[in-house]
């Protein structure tokens, strides 16, 4: 078994909103071990900017090509399925082009997809190069290294220990989930609960509040009895219940509803295929997919749902 002291040269491919903290986390935990990171985007700056950031680890790539080329390691942070197929099987620029079948090489896709590309993309990896493996990886948060990656490989799996040592220089948690594609699986059922729980946390809040319960005292009751949840112990949907939920602070910064929208939509169909019934999953997506669209909710934290739904902001 291997670990990241094995691999000099690891390439990274998508510097976005996640991605950039990811490889800023990985090469800070890599100084002076001698290993490059090839950073690419197609945006121009980011890479750039991690290059200043980090000049003795990160190095800028003039293409997702070029970055892959002489890696043995490669992490993709891509905006959506239809760019992990370009980037892993377009036959003149992706990561399959770089490879043959002498060509060992560990990729690990770390974006939240459906299950069916992510499966499409390992199997055409594995007819050109048998001696590569791909994962899919997908991640929970990533800007402050508390990041909790779920792996799509097993406990016996041989790549396991670097795979974990890659990882656990980005964040805190690398849980491995079973085979492929049961990372994005994981993922899509925790971000399900999760959308869910944040409605149903919205919708008390406003019940109980309309009756006449200070939120703060609300909150507390639901964090000592059997409605205790995260989303409203840490991320609380409504404003000045929890300082650091994006909620006080007007919904900017965490996860975007938009983003809950689509994973929603991606579990449900996840549910469909498995024979899951999911008697919540309509509603819920209905209503990401309607606060996504209302013009003082778009662009903000999924939690924003609070007020989609008409609940008091103001104390």
């Amino acid at each position: 078994m291997s670990s990241a002291e094995d691999h000099s040269i690891i390439a990274f491919i998508g510097l976005g909103a996640m991605g950039k903290p990811m490889v800023a986390n990985l090469a800070a935990n890599l100084v002076r071990r001698g290993i490059v990171i090839r950073a690419y985007d197609i945006a121009d700056g980011p890479a750039q900017e991690l290059q200043t950031s980090f000049p003795d680890v990160i190095r800028e790539a003039s293409s997702a090509k070029t970055a892959v080329s002489d890696a043995t390691v490669v992490f993709t942070m891509l905006p959506e399925s239809i760019h992990v197929r370009s980037v892993y099987l377009d036959p003149d620029s992706g990561i399959a082009s770089t490879l043959g079948p002498d060509s060992a090489k560990i990729l690990i896709d770390c974006l939240t997809i459906d299950t069916a590309t992510s499966l499409h993309v390992k199997s055409e990896i594995s007819k050109i190069a048998p001696r590569s493996f791909f994962y899919d990886c997908p991640q929970i948060g990533a800007v402050k290294g508390t990041i909790a990656f779920f792996m799509g490989c097993s406990p016996a799996d041989t790549n396991l220990s670097c795979l974990k040592d890659l990882l656990l220089k980005m964040g805190s948690q690398a849980i491995p989930c079973g085979g492929p594609p049961l990372g994005l699986a994981a993922k899509l059922s925790n971000n399900y609960l999760s959308g869910i729980i944040t409605i149903a946390t919205s919708e008390a809040m406003d019940m109980g509040m309309r009756a006449g319960i200070d939120r703060t005292i609300l909150a507390s009751v639901f964090g000592s009895g059997t409605a205790q949840n995260r989303q409203c112990d840490v991320f609380n949907p409504v404003p000045n219940v929890c300082p650091q939920a994006p909620s006080s602070n007007g919904y900017r910064g965490g996860f975007r509803v938009e983003l809950m929208k689509k994973d929603m939509g991606l579990a449900i169909a996840m549910a469909r295929q498995v024979g899951a019934k999911n008697v919540l999953g309509v509603s819920g997506l209905g209503v990401y997919t309607a606060a996504s669209a209302a013009e003082d909710c778009m662009g903000l934290d999924s939690r924003v749902v609070y007020r989609y739904l008409g609940g008091k902001e103001s104390s």
